[in-house]
């Protein structure tokens, strides 16, 4: 669901009061607004966005040039994937960067008469908004400006055309001009705007970037991850693989994992992660539609598994029922009529995760794993529900409500039928 965006005049409002104005020439004019905000051939000298903090002053103007440099704008002898990593670590690891490099990314994609450019403009942004969020005071002038470009493939042509027409004007004695590209070249900038806007939607999780994560997130720009989407996306996209699935695919599949490996008899399954780097492989093979072959530990497709409920854009739990569940934590009978309220999909998602902790809360697997019913709610609880809170004490005290609610599924939830579902 698209929320309205915010005003052009409070973009504007907005831009006047953080924008570090720069300026230009001998005298120091001021430049405007709307040229700080338009595409730009040189580097800058101080960040586009208002700081006092030393240490970002001087990364966001080397920062700058590695934006050029992916967007094909500034000669760099690193590769694209490269580039990207750079710049995604330099954000992921100083949070004063972030809303500078999205500032930095709208005046690059602003009055851009490259559509290549353009278009890794865009590319960049998507990326980088699979690593991490703008600040929350920054957040609604960046939907904005995604939101104006969810349908402006037509537009954007025609203004590259007008924009290469006056400056062949402006510099038809110059020698120096900047290569014109007009072309589509690769994606709509629509597509890029649509992934952009989705993704702001969401808490995005902070996952160390690595290169296989950058190709990752350039990837589902055109190919949704099995991660982060929706469970209705993610049935319509196995749809032509898997056509008489009615769970999906990943679930199953990662479920079974654990269980081949003999997670049910593993100590601490659930609680100890599997390997990070194992994890992340398994990831990338898992959004190919591939389960290795080679696996030994069963805590890496447990991991894997929880990081897929955690992800879903909405919760198994879809929001809406939230209040319900903490409501009914001590009763069970109210805590199973929740489960029947719930859409057919995610019912049936979360009976299949109750019955696959079931087989885990049978006291023969109690006794070899150490987690009882308690320690299987408690790991569980926070993926399938989400606390909007952000007052602490609400969340502390939601978290064991959550718990409590998990368990009354766990110990009385009737999922015979799901026995051969796929």
């Amino acid at each position: 669901t698209l929320r309205k965006p915010i005003s052009q005049s409070s973009m504007a409002d907005w831009a006047s009061k953080n924008l570090n104005m720069h300026t230009q020439g001998i005298f120091r004019r001021r430049i405007s607004i709307s040229n700080m905000l338009s595409w730009n051939g040189g580097s800058i000298k101080k960040p586009m966005l208002i700081t006092s903090n030393r240490t970002i002053k001087k990364e966001a103007c080397e920062m700058f040039k590695l934006v050029q440099s992916y967007m094909g704008d500034r000669q760099t002898r690193m590769d694209r994937n490269h580039v990207a990593l750079v710049t995604v670590t330099k954000c992921w690891s100083m949070q004063g960067l972030r809303d500078e490099l999205y500032i930095q990314l709208i005046r690059q994609t602003t009055d851009n008469t490259c559509y290549r450019s353009l278009a890794w403009g865009w590319e960049l942004m998507a990326i980088s908004l699979a690593f991490f969020s703008p600040s929350p005071k920054f957040q609604s002038y960046l939907e904005g400006y995604i939101y104006r470009h969810l349908d402006s493939d037509e537009n954007i042509v025609q203004r590259i055309k007008e924009l290469v027409d006056l400056k062949n004007k402006k510099n038809s004695k110059s020698r120096k001009k900047r290569k014109q590209n007009t072309e589509n070249e690769g994606l709509p900038i629509s597509t890029y705007a649509r992934y952009c806007y989705r993704k702001l939607q969401k808490v995005a999780g902070l996952r160390k970037p690595t290169v296989e994560e950058i190709t990752h997130a350039r990837n589902a720009i055109v190919t949704p991850s099995l991660f982060g989407s929706s469970l209705e996306e993610i049935m319509l996209r196995q749809q032509d693989m898997y056509p008489g699935n009615k769970l999906p695919w990943v679930q199953t599949q990662l479920s079974q994992q654990v269980l081949a490996l003999g997670g049910e008899q593993t100590e601490g399954i659930f609680r100890i992660p599997g390997d990070i780097d194992e994890v992340n492989a398994l990831k990338l093979q898992v959004d190919q539609w591939r389960i290795p072959s080679g696996l030994s530990d069963p805590n890496v497709p447990a991991s894997l598994l929880k990081l897929w409920y955690r992800e879903l854009e909405e919760p198994v739990i879809p929001q809406q029922f939230y209040k319900e569940c903490i409501s009914n934590y001590e009763n069970p009978d109210a805590a199973v009529a929740v489960v029947q309220l719930l859409p057919e999909l995610n019912r049936l998602v979360l009976c299949y995760l109750i019955h696959f902790l079931q087989i885990f809360a049978q006291p023969s697997n109690v006794g070899r794993t150490k987690m009882d019913v308690n320690n299987l709610a408690m790991v569980m609880a926070p993926n399938c529900l989400r606390c909007q809170s952000d007052d602490p004490r609400v969340i502390f005290e939601n978290t064991r409500k959550e718990m409590s609610f998990l368990r009354m599924l766990i110990v009385h939830l009737d999922t015979s039928f799901i026995k051969g579902l796929v």
